[in-house]
């Protein structure tokens, strides 16, 4: 009989980042506080579900939001470099409308090619590294399910290769909110369906930066 599992991918909570940059793969960046009551309604949200396997990216928000899920499953978070946050070329940079980073003719070079995108790292790089991850879950957990703990871009680019559609998208038109799972439902190696949830939206809500915060 073929296996069915589930594969929750999980954006992580919200970053403290008072100097609103965008802080990519930058160490020191760890959940706000706002942020960590987002890692708890996540871990809530799928307290009923069968957890066999939790899995990170390596960075300190992921790993953050990994660990209540972890805890209440009695699992220890492991860590898969694949789910990383995508390389940028403006990380470090205050780069949001408004703080003329786009505007600014030196930078242009940089914004040439927007569906590789020129400005850091490929599309397809990051589905394939992102799709191997997921897979890579999915036999972690056979039969079972998995949370696995990203960021936004990739979550995204992800979903959207599952898809078949287009890697290359308009940033605002995202549906991975902070602290959602995108939830991948296979039958043995295929997927069957794709699910999306916002358990933390009552506290993203609570945060007006919070849908636009850098780095995701």
């Amino acid at each position: 009989m073929t296996s069915k599992t589930v594969v929750h991918v999980l954006r992580h909570g919200e970053v403290h980042n008072p100097d609103k940059i965008l802080y990519g793969r930058l160490p020191g960046f760890r959940l706000s506080e706002l942020g960590g009551q987002m890692a708890k309604a996540a871990a809530q949200a799928v307290a009923e579900r069968d957890i066999a396997y939790v899995v990170a990216s390596p960075l300190e928000r992921a790993q953050e939001t990994a660990e209540p899920i972890a805890a209440q499953f009695g699992l220890s978070v492991a860590v898969d470099d694949r789910l990383i946050e995508s390389a940028n070329w403006f990380e470090g940079k205050r780069v949001s409308p408004g703080d003329g980073g786009f505007r600014d003719p030196r930078n242009w070079w940089v914004l040439r090619d927007p569906m590789t995108p020129s400005w850091g790292e490929p599309y397809k790089q990051i589905a394939e590294r992102m799709f191997a991850a997921l897979h890579a879950a999915r036999t972690a957990a056979e039969g079972r399910e998995a949370v696995c703990v990203s960021h936004q871009l990739p979550i995204w680019t992800l979903r959207r290769y599952m898809e078949r559609k287009r890697l290359w998208h308009d940033p605002r038109k995202r549906q991975c909110g902070l602290a959602s799972l995108t939830s991948f439902h296979f039958e043995g190696a295929k997927v069957v369906g794709i699910g999306y949830s916002e358990p933390a939206a009552h506290l993203v809500a609570l945060s007006p930066g919070a849908r636009t915060a850098k780095g995701a």
